[in-house]
């Protein structure tokens, strides 16, 4: 991105589908947008996410259609324009067309309301919607993102109501030619490791994913995990420093020329994120 959230989940952790995932091995969609919040103006940001999008999100992950949608925004500031995310993961294309078409009447709706109130008052009518949101981001900075998982897992422990998680994203750009061979070295040297995390309860979810629609081209590959607290993160560190440690050293070099051979490591990146909104279907 400036794909900031992407997720490692980014959301999306679908505990809602993490027993059909064992057996279907679904490949959700997530759907992003940055927005670059004019300094002072987060309150009104806030605002009209839950005035306006929250009230569409979880009608529709009530029915079924929304898996799973946060807020979020990086620990790490200053490195792009993107200040905030808004995520939403669904099943499929349907579901996004769903969310969008619910929003665009959501919109609608608020700005008549806004304009009637007006009339009745004999007041100029309040400014609408995507008015109040050009004055509270740069909207010429403004990106959206669609993303699947290629691969999905979470714990069996969904977390309560209210729990607001950390993501962390490792941004990966593979040679042209080689997915094939990142996707083996992933799945043999990395999969277990972070499937051993969540069996133990440390990474709450986790997914390997890729843009649906391709943008940029800044990355190809994106690697996501979520946990409870920052403190996990050194956890996961050292399952991974445990993992490669008790190998050979041959087995490590192969590891090593497994994974350079397959990206351009100078392209990697990461980010960490806090979630400020965190809904989940089922959640109570």
């Amino acid at each position: 991105m400036n794909f900031r959230r992407l997720l490692f989940l980014a959301l999306a952790m679908f505990w809602c589908v993490s027993a059909y995932a064992q057996q279907q091995s679904p490949q959700p969609l997530t759907h992003w947008s940055e927005y670059a919040v004019k300094q002072g103006k987060e309150e009104e940001f806030l605002n009209l996410v839950k005035t306006v999008g929250q009230p569409v999100r979880d009608k529709l992950m009530a029915d079924g259609v929304v898996l799973a949608w946060g807020l979020e925004t990086s620990i790490l500031r200053g490195h792009d324009a993107a200040t905030h995310t808004i995520w939403y993961a669904v099943a499929d294309w349907s579901g996004i067309e769903k969310v969008e078409n619910a929003i665009g009447a959501q919109v609608a709706k608020l700005d008549a309301e806004a304009a009637q109130e007006g009339k009745k008052k004999g007041a100029k009518p309040a400014a609408g919607v995507l008015d109040r949101l050009r004055d509270a981001v740069d909207y010429e900075k403004t990106k959206d993102y669609i993303t699947r998982d290629l691969v999905f897992a979470a714990g069996q422990s969904m977390p309560p109501a209210g729990a607001l998680p950390y993501t962390r994203y490792n941004f990966t750009k593979v040679r042209p030619g080689r997915g094939e061979a990142y996707r083996n070295a992933w799945d043999k040297y990395n999969k277990p490791v972070l499937d051993k995390l969540v069996a133990d309860g440390v990474v709450m979810a986790y997914g390997l994913g890729v843009e649906e629609i391709r943008t940029s081209g800044e990355f190809t590959h994106f690697t996501w995990y979520a946990v409870k607290s920052l403190g996990d993160f050194e956890k996961v560190r050292n399952a991974f420093v445990a993992d490669r440690d008790r190998r050979s050293h041959e087995e490590r070099a192969a590891i090593t020329e497994a994974f350079v051979h397959a990206i351009d490591a100078d392209a990697s990146r990461a980010e960490v994120d806090r979630a400020l909104i965190f809904h989940l279907a089922g959640q109570k």
